[in-house]
């Protein structure tokens, strides 16, 4: 039987090109997808062959990446709840509604508590796809929080405590009233510790990870099941000739900071430090900013690049974070 699937996702191209590569196989096996995202991201989606429902307009995605709150780690998640999360729970369950049908599956990302509502009043069959492993939480071991550590050396107890109290004063001060007020309309009752017990669907979480870069712990949800990373390795957009014969002229060090982010710092920053190494310097980053006006000969910048094509002619990457950079530059056997 054919399934015709849903593939909302919230924020920026490294969280929608891993859902593209979900839908390109799945419509591979004879099933039909489509992608609900923002309309910046319609192109990944349109050019894999899949199906694609806007989601938010252009300038709200860029009245976002515009906002210095989004880049700052104490700010960033009111950002983002304001501006993504939030305004999009009414939207995605409107969306899910009026597309489901009897063959419907949805496959949503943990934010998109819209699809979350639409699981529970449509009875719309739904997996929570984690591209990382941020927010499944455990008592055992979490990581790092920020700049604290979750792991095993911390008492339980006192993990506890902080996700009780970042629970009811930010997560639920800020997501509360949106979600509560659809589920009251809908007849639904109230929903409280919303990352603590609403954020996964109940039927299956797919994390997209292997198990040695986040060993399952035993307090995640019993129905998590890990895939291994999940890469884009599209090509079509070839290397400009001088990005090219730049890679050809010997190793490089590639420094990004994430597809838009606009940190003039961190690329000013780093170009010094490239000088102070001796190496020869890619920069990646959409937004061309006045750091780019004037490099030295040992430094190029680019707007985009494949990673498969480019990381093999790399030393070393110095990025943000990224789950997909990460998965490549660990693919290509790079540091």
């Amino acid at each position: 039987m054919a399934f015709d699937f849903l593939l909302p996702t919230l924020g920026s191209a490294g969280d929608v090109i891993p859902v593209v590569c979900l839908g390109r196989a799945l419509v591979h096996r004879g099933h039909s997808a489509a992608v609900i995202a923002n309309e910046i991201l319609e192109e990944p989606a349109r050019a894999a062959g899949l199906g694609f429902v806007p989601l938010g307009t252009r300038d709200e995605a860029q009245q976002l990446f515009a906002d210095p709150r989004l880049w700052d780690p104490n700010k960033g998640f009111a950002c983002i709840a304001e501006r993504v999360i939030a305004p999009n729970v009414r939207r995605l369950y409107e969306v899910i509604a009026a597309r489901r049908n009897l063959s419907t599956i949805v496959a949503a990302s943990p934010v998109c508590l819209g699809a979350r509502i639409a699981q529970d009043k449509l009875g719309v069959p739904m997996a929570t796809v984690r591209v990382q492993p941020s927010l499944l939480r455990s008592l055992v071991d979490s990581g790092r929080l920020g700049r604290m550590p979750m792991g095993p050396e911390v008492p339980r107890f006192l993990k506890a405590g902080l996700m009780a109290l970042l629970d009811k004063y930010v997560i639920d001060k800020k997501l509360g009233p949106p979600v509560n007020s659809l589920r009251g309309e809908l007849g639904l009752v109230p929903i409280a510790g919303l990352f603590r017990s609403y954020l996964h669907s109940p039927q299956l979480v797919l994390g997209l990870f292997p198990e040695w870069f986040a060993a399952p712990q035993p307090d995640w949800p019993p129905n998590v099941h890990l895939t291994g990373f999940v890469m884009y390795e599209s090509q079509s957009t070839p290397l400009t000739p001088e990005v090219d014969e730049f890679l050809a002229s010997g190793a490089v060090v590639l420094f990004t900071a994430g597809s838009e982010a606009k940190l003039d710092a961190f690329f000013s920053d780093s170009i010094k430090v490239a000088q102070l190494a001796g190496v020869r310097a890619l920069f990646v980053g959409k937004h061309r900013t006045p750091v780019f006006d004037q490099l030295p000969a040992h430094v190029r910048h680019a707007a985009w690049v494949p990673f498969p094509a480019v990381l093999p002619h790399c030393s070393a990457v110095v990025h943000h974070g990224g789950i997909g950079t990460l998965a490549h530059a660990v693919k290509a056997g790079i540091p």
